[in-house]
C-alpha cells in the first residue's frame, strides 16, 4: 500500500518498522516482553544516540555505563528487615502487598549481555523501574505508569519509554468518545488521552526539577529514610489520587499493620492488653507482566 505523503519520508521498511514498534506498544500491557523488546528494537536509532549524548553529560553515569554494574538481586526478607519508613523496606513491603517479585526484570543476556552502551542503558532502566515507583510515588498499574516512566523521559530522552508515551496519547486519542468529567471510574478515565496527558506531563515535571536518577547507588541507599531521600533528590513524590500506591488500600495494609503491630507488641509487653491477631492477606497473583501492567 502506497501513501501520499509518507512515502516522501520513510521507505516501506521503515513504515512497516513503525507499525510493528507500535505492536508492541499497543500490547506492553499484555506482557512486559513486548515493552523489553521495544526498547531493544531501538537500541541502534537515532532516539538512542540521543539518549545516550544526554547521559554522556553526567559523569556519574557514564562512568556506571562504562563499568556495566548489574543491579541485584535483592533480598526480600532483608530489606524488610531494615527500618520501617526506609527505601528498601518500603520497596519489598509494597511489592510484596501486590504480589511482585521483587527480582523481576530481564537478565543481561536479553539485552545482547550488555555488550553496547545501548544495551546497557536499556537494562539498567528496567532493572531499577520499580524503584522508580517507590521514590517518585507513582502506582504500579494502570494509573501510575505513564507517570514513572515520563520522569525518565525528561532526564534523558529514553527511546522506549518515550514511544510508549507517545503512542499511549495517540492510542487514547483514537478511542475517546466521551469527556473524561462523564466517565464514572478511575479505570474508564485512565483510558483516556487527557488522563494520559496529565500523568505524562505530571511526571515531565517531576523529572525536570529532580536530581538525575540514573545512576543512583540504590543498593548504598536502602537504608535511607524514604521522605529525606525524596528531599535530597528534590522529588515531590505523588502521595495522591489513584495514580499514587500511598492509596493503594492493600498496600497501606500493610505498611499501616506493621506500624499496628509494633504498638501492640510493645503494649503487650508492658502487660496492658493483648494485641488484635492480624488478618491474613491474600496477594494478588500476578502475570509475567512488570511494566506490562498497564495497558494503552
Amino acid at each position: 500500500m502506497g501513501f501520499r505523503y509518507l512515502d516522501r519520508l520513510a521507505s516501506p521498511e521503515q513504515i512497516h518498522g513503525f507499525l510493528e514498534l507500535m505492536d508492541l506498544a499497543a500490547g506492553g500491557g499484555e506482557s512486559a516482553q513486548n515493552v523489553f523488546e521495544l526498547s531493544h528494537r531501538l537500541r541502534k536509532s537515532s532516539p538512542m544516540q540521543l539518549c545516550r549524548k544526554r547521559l554522556a553529560r553526567d559523569p556519574e553515569a557514564q562512568r556506571l555505563i562504562q563499568a556495566r554494574q548489574l543491579s541485584g538481586p535483592y533480598d526480600t526478607a532483608a530489606l524488610k528487615a531494615l527500618p520501617k519508613g526506609s527505601l528498601g523496606h518500603t520497596y519489598a513491603a509494597v511489592l510484596g502487598a501486590l504480589g511482585y517479585d521483587i527480582n523481576f526484570f530481564p537478565e543481561p543476556s536479553f539485552f545482547g549481555n550488555l555488550e553496547t552502551d545501548a544495551d546497557y542503558i536499556n537494562y539498567r532502566v528496567y532493572a531499577t523501574h520499580d524503584l522508580h515507583h517507590i521514590l517518585t510515588g507513582f502506582s504500579l498499574d494502570n494509573f501510575g505508569e505513564l507517570g514513572v516512566i515520563s520522569v525518565s523521559v525528561a532526564q534523558f530522552s529514553h527511546p522506549g519509554l518515550a514511544f510508549t508515551d507517545l503512542m499511549a496519547l495517540l492510542l487514547n486519542w483514537f478511542r475517546d468518545d466521551t469527556p473524561i468529567d462523564e466517565l464514572e471510574t478511575h479505570a474508564e478515565r485512565a483510558h483516556t488521552a487527557a488522563y494520559a496527558f496529565g500523568r505524562i506531563s505530571e511526571g515531565l515535571e517531576m523529572g525536570a526539577n529532580a536530581k538525575p536518577l540514573f545512576a543512583l547507588p540504590w543498593e548504598q541507599l536502602m537504608e535511607r529514610n524514604l521522605a529525606e531521600l525524596r528531599q535530597e533528590l528534590q522529588i515531590e513524590a505523588v502521595t495522591s489520587g489513584p495514580w499514587s500506591w500511598s492509596s493503594n488500600p492493600e498496600i497501606s495494609a500493610v505498611l499501616e499493620g506493621e506500624a499496628s503491630f509494633k504498638r501492640g507488641a510493645a503494649v503487650r509487653k508492658s502487660g496492658e492488653i493483648s494485641p488484635r491477631p492480624r488478618d491474613g492477606r491474600q496477594c494478588r497473583s500476578r502475570s509475567d507482566t512488570r511494566l506490562g501492567r498497564r495497558s494503552l
